[in-house]
């Protein structure tokens, strides 16, 4: 029933983006009068993952997300340097409001010494954000802990699925935190959790006192072999993955990270964005 359930409505989106249908189920003439449905609201709102970008500068990347009606964007050090100065930094935002986009994180970071972890949390300051996506080593996790203490931000750590040893689920990373303080969580990439074996909808319910941003996207397989594809495609359930984020009120980002035909992936990127609007719209 539940695979029936989404191969319906996979065909009904795939009937939208071809047709242009608005709203998504146009009712025929002969059809009596339905009752108007109540559009949900979303406590959650959809952002962007700078790394989909790495192959585009910043201009392009803000242009690309003006035209998808995409307002908000974690931010990479390949559009904006750990080592920028202030005033590279209000050029930054400038450049961005001008496009009415707003960086609301700074990320991933990888972490491999103390110092880096202290430069991170320097940089986001100067920033002027309250939310790191990083990945330290594990051993760091007492200096992060300490940093989040003294300057009272938020830290989510990405974790990567089976492609690295360092957190490849959200199990791993809840593991490593739970005894921490309560501002350490992580970036849950459901299709990195996915591929790790995982199931992403139980995960966010699980630990969703921790999940403080997150990366949507989709995959082909639920192991090591996925690779991403165009949202709606894959594996992903993403109907019972709106369904959680409302059922847990999370109120963070949902950062589209598209992660197929990165130096081409202009039509992944506005078919994914369309279809997740479109699963929310209707679920």
């Amino acid at each position: 029933m539940k695979n029936a359930r989404r191969r319906f409505l996979k065909q009904s989106l795939a009937g939208t983006l071809l047709m242009g249908v608005t709203p998504m189920f146009r009712a025929q003439a002969s059809s009596p009068v339905q009752p108007q449905r109540i559009k949900s609201i979303n406590p959650f709102h959809l952002g962007m993952a700078g790394y989909t970008f790495v192959n585009f500068d910043l201009e392009t990347t803000l242009k690309t997300m003006q035209r998808l009606d995409m307002h908000y964007l974690c931010i990479k050090d390949f559009h904006l340097p750990l080592d920028s100065n202030d005033e590279q930094i209000k050029a930054f935002h400038e450049t961005c409001a001008a496009h009415n986009v707003t960086g609301y994180a700074v990320g991933p970071i990888y972490m491999r010494s103390e110092a880096e972890v202290d430069r991170a949390f320097e940089y986001a300051k100067r920033v002027g954000v309250k939310l790191i996506v990083g990945v330290p080593n594990y051993e760091l996790l007492p200096h992060v802990d300490k940093k989040v203490k003294e300057y009272g931000y938020h830290y989510a750590i990405h974790l990567h699925g089976p492609d690295m040893p360092l957190y490849p689920d959200a199990d791993d990373v809840w593991e490593n935190t739970k005894g921490l303080d309560p501002k350490i969580g992580m970036c849950l990439d459901i299709g990195h959790d996915l591929r790790n074996g995982k199931d992403p909808v139980a995960d966010l319910k699980k630990h969703h006192t921790r999940v403080f941003d997150i990366h949507i996207k989709d995959v082909t397989d639920s192991t090591k072999a996925g690779r991403s594809i165009e949202f709606g495609r894959g594996k992903i359930d993403f109907p019972a993955f709106v369904k959680a984020l409302r059922d847990v009120n999370y109120t963070g980002m949902c950062s589209l990270e598209y992660e197929k035909d990165m130096k081409d992936p202009f039509l992944g990127i506005a078919e994914s964005i369309g279809y997740f609007k479109a699963v929310c719209d209707i679920i």
